[in-house]
């Protein structure tokens, strides 16, 4: 692959995911297919020329010229102040990518695959979740996604179809950290090494782990996952932050 060159993407959809997340979808024209687990940067440049850039993982598996990308507004964020309050349909961003090589699954890999995520690091893991709809001949795939409460749920409306519909290939467990609903019978705490083994797969050989969050959440998902039974050189990981 050749350098990769910055390219004009248009809004073209803006879903609201909670009072401080949204999910874009961008056209980009000339975009090359991209694998899940993949990342692109955004530069946004002022009227002065000056120029920010941020990377976001690509939330959707490979569809044409279309990639969705879901920001939550950070505390002094320059980029994703703008992406979640001042975007709109229409709006001309700059990108690149697809970017990454190593935090990527293979669709024609049929080793089960344990995704762990925390926050808006379940992004690039809803990419993997969604192309795994796609394979006909899929060992399973599950995914544990920690989130603080319900109103910081990403996601809300496809998790919870997919939680309903209990397909044993594609498992989704959202648990909540701070606050969690009524009906929720684990009460709010931070992943524990007892949620793997209990909503997790099984540790068998051969089981692809990967885990996106803050560092800090990925430091001790990583943890916990060995402690668990998961072999370290099948985990892989992507942090942001602290």
């Amino acid at each position: 692959m050749g350098r990769l060159t910055w390219q004009r993407a248009r809004v073209v959809g803006v879903l609201d995911e909670t009072a401080t997340a949204r999910t874009l979808t961008l056209e980009i024209d000339a975009w090359s297919a991209h694998r899940p687990g993949q990342h692109v940067d955004v530069r946004l440049t002022a009227a002065d020329g000056y120029t920010a850039v941020r990377p976001y993982s690509i939330a959707t598996p490979a569809n044409g010229s279309r990639i969705d990308l879901t920001v939550e507004l950070t505390e002094k964020g320059e980029v994703s102040t703008y992406l979640v309050g001042g975007t709109k349909t229409g709006t001309e961003l700059e990108v690149r990518g697809p970017l990454g090589g190593w935090f990527v699954w293979d669709g024609a890999d049929p080793a089960p695959v344990q995704l762990v995520g925390g926050g808006v690091g379940v992004a690039p893991l809803m990419a993997m979740l969604r192309a795994h709809d796609w394979v006909a001949e899929r060992g399973p795939m599950r995914l544990l996604y920690s989130v603080r409460s319900p109103k910081t749920l990403l996601y809300a409306t496809e998790l919870a179809g997919r939680i309903r519909s209990q397909d044993p290939t594609s498992a989704v467990t959202v648990l909540y950290s701070r606050a969690s609903p009524d009906t929720e019978p684990r009460p709010p705490a931070r992943i524990t090494t007892s949620d793997i083994e209990t909503y997790g797969l099984p540790p068998v050989p051969g089981t692809r782990c990967y885990v996106c969050g803050s560092t800090g959440f990925v430091e001790a998902a990583i943890e916990l996952l060995i402690e668990a039974g998961f072999a370290a050189d099948n985990i892989r990981a992507e942090r942001f932050g602290l």
